[in-house]
């Protein structure tokens, strides 16, 4: 990284954090940009629009020589803020793509006295509000990184900052823009993905991993409509008794394992010894994610298998039901059916699609008692597994663990999906992939309390500056 000054992209970095990006990102908080799939009426809100027009102004204010920014709008699609950022001379012919998301989860209820999800909060050390950490900070680290390095002798490709606005809907649109895109974006050899954290704010991680995902409703029938229990039962099955007897198939509930062959992987030896050094780096690492009850035990005691049940094993879990009354309601009556959301993650490397298909054909066929078995809405998305850490990649790394973080870096799975990743690995198979983040202990994101650690934050965006310039000069 010859001719970069790192010690004053790290001061840059710090400078813009505190005078330019808080104050923007704090008005950011305020808006209510919810992701399609809990605002139907996105379009007619606008507050989408009002994120991407927000965050827009803030970028033309920089005054990056030669950046194009420009808001995206794809017919049936969610707007989408794309800057587009030449390459520094003599950089290679080569594309780095700069991924964030803008759209939000719901406010939902049960913040802390004196916080609120659509009021900006600073209060030791953290950012509060709905969107600061997923992923509000994201474009604003992306911009800061690339000032920084053109500041103080850097280098860096072609930069293109994509930031979507239906992330946590499931990226529904991103295929149809990335299709758009694909002559445009030309050779991506560099993607950085600023929506993803580490287990600590101690130094550097990097996701090497991401499970998939498959959803889908089931509906067992066994009558036309509900009669007394007293008449029906013992002569009709319950549709409970008949979605639990399938959901037997899919399923081993005195353990969680999944039965499926087409959701089973074996786990690389790599993954596993990069989830053994994590866990052994940051203790808690993975248990300290989740609080349960007093007295509850989790589902091993080894951390690292903890891991790997959460980065590399299927799990199936139950998200939704329907035809079941609450308590209070409940009357003596056969129900006619049970619906029940199907929510599996499955390995990063596993068929999304051939998951799908083997769910629905096990649990149509020989149903028992001859039940009628219907399917509703279903989702299937890709997983994904990074490429192997290419020499100078790690060389930025080892100098931004170590300079900016003071230590060394380290690698950790998720257990959650970003549809992106898999996209993008997909179309650009040689290139490399930075996937980090401000998520951490205590980021509360989709949860009350949500909030951005900002010196963490400030920290990574340097990471990001060093990985750009080392990736001009590889």
């Amino acid at each position: 990284m010859v001719g970069v000054d790192r010690a004053a992209v790290n001061k840059t970095v710090e400078r813009v954090w505190d005078d330019a990006v808080l104050p923007s990102l704090c008005e950011l908080v305020e808006i209510p940009a919810m992701s399609p799939a809990f605002d139907a009426d996105w379009a007619a809100s606008g507050h989408l629009d009002a994120a991407i027009a927000h965050l827009r102004q803030w970028i033309s204010t920089r005054g990056i020589t030669g950046a194009d920014v420009e808001v995206m709008r794809l017919p049936g699609c969610t707007p989408l803020l794309l800057v587009d950022i030449p390459a520094s001379a003599g950089a290679p012919d080569e594309t780095v793509l700069l991924y964030g998301h803008l759209d939000k989860q719901p406010p939902v209820g049960g913040w802390s006295e004196g916080l609120d999800p659509w009021t900006p909060v600073i209060r030791d050390g953290r950012l509060y509000g709905r969107g600061a950490v997923d992923d509000g900070y994201a474009g604003y680290a992306a911009i800061t990184a690339l000032e920084a390095v053109r500041s103080h002798g850097g280098a860096h490709a072609r930069c293109v900052v994509l930031l979507e606005t239906g992330e946590e809907s499931g990226s529904p649109d991103l295929p149809t823009y990335l299709d758009h895109l694909a002559d445009r974006l030309g050779t991506v050899s560099l993607v950085v993905c600023l929506d993803s954290g580490g287990g600590d704010y101690e130094r550097l991680w990097l996701t090497n991993s991401l499970r998939g995902m498959v959803q889908l409703d089931v509906t067992v029938q066994v009558l036309d409509s509900g009669q007394h229990s007293g008449t029906a039962s013992g002569l009709v099955p319950s549709s409970f008794r008949v979605a639990r007897q399938l959901l037997d198939r899919l399923e081993d509930s005195a353990t969680g394992e999944v039965l499926l062959p087409e959701m089973n992987v074996a786990i690389p030896a790599d993954r596993a010894r990069q989830a053994r050094a994590g866990v052994e780096a940051a203790p808690g690492l993975v248990a300290d994610q989740v609080s349960p009850l007093d007295g509850m035990r989790l589902v091993s005691d080894e951390e690292t298998e903890l891991a790997l049940n959460n980065w590399w094993r299927p799990t199936l879990s139950v998200i939704g039901a329907e035809g079941l009354p609450a308590p209070g309601d409940a009357g003596n009556v056969l129900r006619p059916s049970t619906t029940l959301s199907l929510s599996f993650r499955i390995p990063p490397t596993a068929d999304p699609e051939a998951a799908l298909d083997a769910v629905r054909s096990t649990l149509s066929i020989d149903v028992p008692y001859g039940a009628r078995v219907t399917f509703g809405r279903s989702e299937a998305n890709l997983g994904w597994n990074a490429p192997e850490v290419a020499p100078w990649l790690s060389t930025a790394l080892d100098a931004a663990g170590e300079e900016v973080f003071g230590g060394g870096w380290r690698t950790m799975g998720l257990g959650g999906s970003i549809p992106f990743m898999g996209l993008l690995h997909n179309a650009y198979p040689n290139a490399q992939f930075v996937v980090t983040g401000a998520l951490g202990p205590s980021s509360n994101a989709h949860v009350p309390d949500e909030s951005l650690d900002l010196a963490y934050a400030t920290k990574v965006t340097s990471a990001i500056a060093y990985v750009l310039d080392a990736h001009a000069r590889r």
